[in-house]
């Protein structure tokens, strides 16, 4: 393993209120998408390593490694706080970890609620133990440099779809839905207006319901 250290850049970047955050505690990531009129979701390629514990809420903390390196991942522990979820973006990297239990139960005695990854991570067995919810394309013993370039804070791309430091990020059994900052209070209150809707369509479908109202006036 190489230590030959190159810089990381670190970019500025600022949290939402945890309020607003917590409002979305309990929603389901399909309201979510719902309520940016279909897509929010992340690839579904990205999978819960421990599928009992998928499930997350928290404000995104991001980073970009260089290909088989991991040290911009270990600069973000530096600036991680409870509630962030560490998003790692490895440039879809997956011929080796870019990290394992030692790296995220460190994450998760700062506070993280959870890591996002396009690239693999190892050690199930710890991981499982830690109870923090990891999502990334795989597994693999593999391990990485820590050399660097990279970068901290700044926005990344997993997979097609941008994620910002400050972004909320939701995860459960469906996959995991991102949701800008800058629109977190409208989205909180259409996901609210959408999930009393199906709340409607949910008691009439218990009710023997068996199409769309839509059809029935037909």
């Amino acid at each position: 393993m190489l230590h030959e250290v190159s810089e990381i850049i670190t970019h500025e970047w600022q949290r939402p209120s945890l309020d607003i955050m917590k409002g979305f505690s309990g929603a389901a990531t399909g309201h979510i998408a719902d309520a940016f009129d279909g897509y929010a979701a992340l690839n579904f390629k990205l999978k819960a390593i421990i599928p009992e514990q998928a499930n997350f809420l928290g404000i995104a903390l991001t980073c970009q490694t260089g290909p088989a390196d991991n040290l911009a991942l270990l600069h973000a522990l530096t600036h991680a706080q409870p509630w962030d979820i560490l998003v790692v973006d490895t440039q879809g990297y997956t011929n080796c970890a870019v990290a394992g239990d030692l790296v995220l139960g460190m994450a998760k005695n700062s506070g993280v609620k959870g890591f996002v990854t396009d690239g693999c991570v190892r050690d199930i067995a710890g991981i499982r133990k830690l109870n923090m919810p990891v999502w990334a394309m795989g597994v693999t013993p593999n391990s990485p440099h820590r050399r660097g370039p990279g970068h901290v804070g700044g926005p990344v791309t997993l997979l097609g779809s941008t994620i910002r430091s400050g972004d909320i990020l939701l995860a459960d059994e469906d996959g995991v839905v991102v949701i800008p900052a800058n629109r977190a209070s409208k989205i909180l209150k259409k996901v609210h207006e959408i999930a009393q809707a199906e709340q409607i369509v949910e008691a009439k479908v218990h009710a023997g319901m068996t199409r769309p109202e839509f059809l029935q006036q037909r």
